[in-house]
């Protein structure tokens, strides 16, 4: 790795310490917990939507979601790394074939539908208890 790789990682590392970010792609249904902030108080509001776009550039790393609010549609660019990002939640897993998914924009209705990815790449636990499991045995008859 290079000077800049690690200085970055490093800025990763520091920005991440306190809050998880799951992993997730676009078609996926998000909640993101973002920070208001409004005269001395602040709070956090959710802002629920498919994500279209992502963009992994480093500490640059940005994410756009899309959501249809009182028949408007609505778009959002969150930073990944910001402290304005509170919490990000996997609600919906969406089954897309394209990485970019802006012609969500022109549809409407049903049309506009993402179907649900069933076959979630298993983690590396789940792996690991499927080859610890016992063969069954073939009985003779």
């Amino acid at each position: 790795m290079n000077l800049i790789e690690t200085l970055e990682r490093e800025a990763i590392d520091a920005l991440t310490a306190d809050k998880s970010i799951p992993e997730f792609r676009p078609g996926d249904t998000l909640r993101v917990g973002v920070k208001v902030i409004e005269g001395d108080r602040s709070r956090v509001q959710a802002f629920e939507g498919v994500c279209i776009a992502r963009a992994n550039k480093g500490v640059g790393s940005s994410f756009t979601v899309r959501k249809i609010s009182f028949g408007e549609g609505v778009e959002r660019v969150f930073p990944l790394y910001s402290p304005i990002v509170d919490s990000i939640e996997v609600v919906r897993r969406g089954a897309v074939r394209r990485a970019k998914l802006y012609y969500l924009r022109g549809r409407r209705g049903k049309s506009a539908r993402i179907a649900e990815r069933r076959d979630v790449r298993p983690t590396a636990a789940a792996a690991e208890a499927v080859k610890a499991e016992p063969a069954s045995e073939s009985t003779e008859g």
